[in-house]
């Protein structure tokens, strides 16, 4: 039996809580939660469960991938139809390409607008 009863969201540190939900809301398409100065949230249908949580952390200092001084806590993976149209339509909305690709005929590794790594990934 599970200790706990479900999945409800992960919790991403950053500067501007507003700025990085708007740049994964532009990513997944997934509907604002709530919104403050010191918290945000989206989640796929807009309810407080399964989604992102944004938390504004002050001297904030982006995790570094590849790096070890400071190394990424996480990444998130995403899916996506076609790898090339992905990856350009997350860098026109702020995301930068990674300098390292482990595997980029299967996912593409990039960093969000605050430096946390993400993939694209090729559907199952």
């Amino acid at each position: 039996m599970a200790i706990v009863s479900g999945y409800a969201s992960a919790s991403i540190d950053c500067p501007d809580p507003a700025a990085l939900l708007e740049f994964y809301q532009k990513l997944t398409g997934w509907k604002t939660v709530f919104t403050s100065e010191e918290f945000s949230a989206i989640s796929p249908d807009g309810e407080p469960v399964n989604g992102l949580g944004f938390q504004r952390v002050e001297h904030y200092r982006a995790p570094e991938w590849p790096g070890h001084e400071r190394p990424q806590q996480f990444h998130l993976d995403f899916y996506a139809a076609d790898l090339d149209k992905a990856q350009q339509e997350a860098v026109e909305i702020g995301a930068r390409l990674a300098s390292v690709q482990p595997q980029p005929d299967r996912w593409r590794v990039l960093l969000d607008p605050v430096g946390h790594p993400f993939c694209l990934c090729v559907e199952p």
